[in-house]
């Protein structure tokens, strides 16, 4: 016993701070466990009158667990002498870099498929006005890339509006009586191929 407590000492580990570990790990289990048990039965006694599927149940418990297990091992990291003020500023600084760089990565991948779809359906062409009704945005359409579509405004403004705003959001197509230069090219195109039939 002596060794062990001399051990204990030369490496600086406090009986108290196992006692409290041992403590807050074995409270913690119970804790947890009658709580999962008392939410999962009150999600199964109300999940018919809200409709709850099952997967909702197990999916409430996880969050619950997760979330007491994290407390729990603050709790511990408190009790080794951790500072949990500089764990939580890293804590936070690494979730934020995360969910910019997901929705940056969210964002540009909506707007790419968005763009094959405007490719696939054309809801409106080059050359048409569109107006985008909620957001009072009108122009005629002038370039589409892979991230923007390009109108110009009667001012002569220039509007990048990201594809993907295509389809969240209610536009409005005004055929213009002036063509663009490809569908002008289209008919010149089919004029001459209907002239020479008919000379044939």
């Amino acid at each position: 016993m002596d060794q062990i407590a001399l051990w204990l000492d030369l490496h600086h580990i406090s009986i108290g701070a196992i006692l409290a570990t041992i403590t807050v790990v074995a409270g913690a289990s119970i804790v947890i466990f009658l709580l999962n048990r008392l939410l999962r039965h009150w999600l199964i006694g109300i999940g018919p009158q809200l409709h709850l599927a099952y997967e909702t149940v197990l999916i409430a418990t996880r969050v619950l667990n997760s979330t007491l297990w994290v407390i729990t091992a603050l709790l511990l990291l408190d009790i080794w002498g951790v500072g949990i003020g500089g764990l939580w500023t890293l804590l936070v600084s690494i979730t934020t870099v995360i969910g910019v760089g997901f929705l940056a990565t969210w964002t540009m991948v909506s707007n790419f498929t968005a763009s094959f779809f405007l490719a696939l359906w054309r809801p409106f062409h080059l050359g048409q006005t569109v107006e985008v009704i909620p957001e009072n945005l009108k122009g005629r359409v002038i370039d589409r890339n892979l991230m923007f579509t390009t109108l110009r405004e009667d001012s002569g403004s220039i509007i990048e509006i990201p594809n993907n705003l295509f389809f969240q959001k209610m536009f409005r197509v005004i055929d213009n009586s002036k063509q663009s230069p490809f569908e002008l090219r289209d008919e010149t195109a089919s004029v001459s191929s209907a002239g020479a039939d008919s000379r044939t």
